[in-house]
């Protein structure tokens, strides 16, 4: 569904250019072809720069407060600005729309499965960029698409306890990692919940909104609805769905989870909401939501862990 959808996008963007096109040759005056090709894509990308800033806008609504180490000057804040970006129209203009992938990728049989679970409203295409990089870490993955879109959290479990019990059959392995990317971590903490630890070795979060985001009070669906955090980050609170969860969950269970978060995360916001008590809190700044599994540093430390994950496996490793 979210191929096709954003494939139609691309379509409406292609007639808008179009349209924009012949505008500027018939009724602005522009005389050269090359002109008004120029002018109908600088407005098309225009937009898109608009809708990235806005989401940076409302996310400083909901801020939590940067620490002094992380705090950016204004050249990194315009570089984190246009990686994020370019991360949006690279996801959102292909990956997603031509590049999604549920096949079983093969690699070292001495490293533990993945599974890469995706975030709201994206699909496997999403993990393009970071299945290279396992690819060329030699590291088995598999990624599923989460339907139907806007699906309540709970929904996608018995779709993703599925996919674990095929990639453990599959691979003759009793346990594998989780690697998820912004509500996908959610999903897999909604699994733990259900089906227990049995098959997971370790939960990789990037960017997962553990208490909720403020953006979500924009989005569609059931599941940004759980995903919603109202108030300021000080005074606040998270969704009744996620207070649950925090209340059902086996506490112990979080020593498996490290989360990976930014702190200039435009679409999780208060950005602390990322930090989940009991597990590995990594802290990281500079860059974006989406560019979180797109960002070659964030790729290697999912690399690091899981290379790590298999030496507690196979101590021989070590």
């Amino acid at each position: 569904m979210v191929s096709r959808a954003t494939r139609l996008l691309l379509l409406l963007q292609l007639a808008i250019a179009m349209l924009l096109y012949l505008a500027a040759r018939h009724w602005l005056g522009f005389a050269s072809p090359l002109a008004a090709t120029a002018f109908a894509l600088f407005t098309i990308v225009a937009v898109r720069l608009a809708i990235a800033a806005n989401n940076f806008g409302i996310a400083w609504l909901y801020r939590s407060a940067t620490p002094h180490a992380h705090r950016l000057q204004w050249t990194a804040a315009l570089r984190l600005f246009f990686e994020e970006f370019w991360a949006s129209m690279a996801s959102s203009s292909w990956t997603m729309a031509f590049c999604g992938f549920e096949h079983w990728t093969e690699g070292d049989p001495d490293l533990p499965p993945v599974l890469l679970i995706h975030g709201y409203g994206c699909n496997s295409g999403y993990w393009h960029s970071m299945s290279r990089a396992l690819r060329r870490a030699g590291i088995s993955h598999h990624a599923l698409d989460l339907e139907p879109v806007f699906a309540g959290i709970d929904e996608f479990v018995p779709q993703v306890h599925l996919a674990i019990e095929a990639i453990c059959g599959s691979s003759g392995r009793d346990r594998l990692i989780i690697v998820a990317h912004s509500m996908g971590g959610l999903v897999a903490r909604a699994y733990l919940r259900r089906h227990g630890a049995g098959r997971i070795l370790k939960v990789i979060t990037l960017g997962t909104p553990h208490r909720g985001t403020g953006l979500a009070n924009f989005g569609l669906g059931p599941n940004s609805a759980q995903m919603r955090w109202t108030g300021s980050a000080a005074d606040g609170q998270c969704s009744a769905w996620l207070r649950e969860l925090d209340s059902d969950e086996d506490v112990s269970l979080r020593k498996l989870f490290i989360s990976l978060y930014s702190h200039h995360d435009n679409i999780v916001s208060p950005q602390l909401s990322s930090h989940l008590p009991g597990a590995t809190n990594v802290e990281l700044h500079g860059i974006g939501h989406v560019a979180l599994a797109l960002h070659p540093s964030v790729q290697s430390r999912v690399i690091e862990e899981i290379r790590a994950a298999a030496g507690k496996l196979n101590p021989t490793m070590a």
